[in-house]
């Protein structure tokens, strides 16, 4: 049964004393800048910013773009509960990767703690962190500098190569090929393996293996899907970006498990990141799009990873009954057709129930009987797949679908 979006309650590190089980949360999937364009709705438009609530109950984030400023509201409320101490992991300096600190409101309260690790930048020298973070809050860019932050601060450099430890969990970097240096981490818990490699280009021998020294035998392996193949190959040559499919290839090579597809271009529709999360699913056997809300749970029983969508968007809603008959791919990757009733639907889309358990962001063909001048008439809808919960009924699902035709 796949897991709801709870908080990181003290219960999730008691229940994780008898079963390990990890939980990432996706809070900022688009690179290189926010969009807020309707086209990219559904998978999300604040820059990178993931959460990793480990089996012991450490907090882990990865990157601080605008994603951060939706955690940090999450934070805030109430029985929002947090570790005292929260470790932050900045891959590099360029602007969609730390956009998010001067609006992460738990910066601003004393009695939280805060860990930050990156590299020593050429180009800033010592303490190049802690600088970059002071900069971008100094006059005339924001309105207050770091001295508004009450939170205590550590700033640790750290280097390709080296590991180190954040409660019970080991944290090893390696260099990415990148204009002005990346680093990509790789997280290993008692629960399984995050690799976590943002904003890498293939081409660079020495690089590419360190790429796949980071991912080797990863349960989640995270990778930069920014362009498309043929763009690798003549317009964005040199930009510091992948491909879906460069991804398939080292998620082979390196034997991971699951691959995500992250770091959507802001000129990317949904439509568009749909056609390369298909053409990546032909390729390799477990793949998923990052998308904002999204879930992944490593650890739990009869399957190490799960990924779900709970608490999508919000949307004007109404109940309904509507018979309707429902044609998708189920998770294990089997054509279904399923005949139901939709009581929940809006402009937007609906929430179904469902015996068969679709895919995460696979379509679905959804039929509806909807009363006309001349009788009943069937209304035929398109849509994906962005939310999936426990049903009130035994053996069925709450399937959350986004229409798009």
């Amino acid at each position: 049964m796949l897991l709801r979006n709870e908080p990181a309650h003290k219960s999730f590190a008691l229940r994780a004393m008898t079963v390990p089980i990890a939980k990432l949360s996706f809070w900022g999937v688009r690179g290189s800048t926010p969009t807020v364009d309707p086209a990219t709705w559904r998978y999300g438009g604040n820059t990178p910013c993931l959460e990793l609530i480990a089996p012991d109950g450490t907090q882990i984030i990865l990157d601080c773009g605008t994603g951060l400023r939706m955690l940090g509201s999450r934070w805030a409320a109430p029985n929002g509960g947090r570790s005292p101490e929260t470790h932050i992991l900045v891959t590099h300096y360029h602007w969609d990767h730390i956009q998010g600190i001067p609006f992460f409101s738990p910066l601003y309260a004393e009695n939280n703690e805060f860990h930050f690790y990156s590299f020593r930048s050429k180009f800033l020298g010592r303490d190049s962190l802690k600088q970059v973070f002071e900069a971008q809050m100094a006059l005339p860019y924001f309105p207050v500098d770091m001295s508004a932050m009450n939170a205590k601060r550590r700033f640790k450099e750290v280097d390709g190569g080296e590991s180190f430890k954040a409660g019970g969990n080991t944290i090893t970097a390696r260099w990415l090929n990148h204009p002005q240096g990346c680093l990509g981490f790789r997280i290993e818990t008692p629960a399984g393996i995050v690799a976590y490699a943002t904003d890498n280009e293939p081409g660079d021998a020495k690089l590419d293996e360190s790429l796949r020294q980071l991912a080797a035998g990863a349960d989640i392996f995270i990778n930069d899907a920014q362009f498309t193949p043929e763009q690798l190959e003549t317009t964005r040559k040199g930009w510091g970006h992948s491909s879906w499919l460069e991804g398939a290839r080292v998620a082979q090579q390196a034997g991971a498990k699951t691959l995500v597809l992250f770091h959507h271009d802001p000129d990317s529709t949904d439509r568009m990141v749909d056609s390369i999360l298909r053409q990546a699913r032909e390729e390799f056997d477990s793949v998923f799009a990052a998308s904002e809300g999204m879930v992944v749970t490593l650890g739990a029983p009869g399957d190490r990873v799960q990924a779900h969508m709970p608490g999508t968007r919000t949307a004007l809603r109404r109940e309904a009954h509507f018979h309707a008959k429902v044609c998708g791919v189920t998770e294990g990757g089997e054509d279904f057709e399923e005949e139901t009733v939709v009581r929940d639907i809006s402009l937007q889309g609906a929430l179904i129930s469902l015996k068969n358990l679709p895919r995460l962001q696979s379509e679905l063909l959804v039929t509806m009987e909807a009363p006309g001048t001349d009788g009943v008439q069937a209304m035929n809808l398109r849509g994906y797949v962005v939310r999936i919960d426990a049903g009130t009924e035994k053996g069925r699902s709450a399937v959350g679908v986004v229409f798009t035709d």
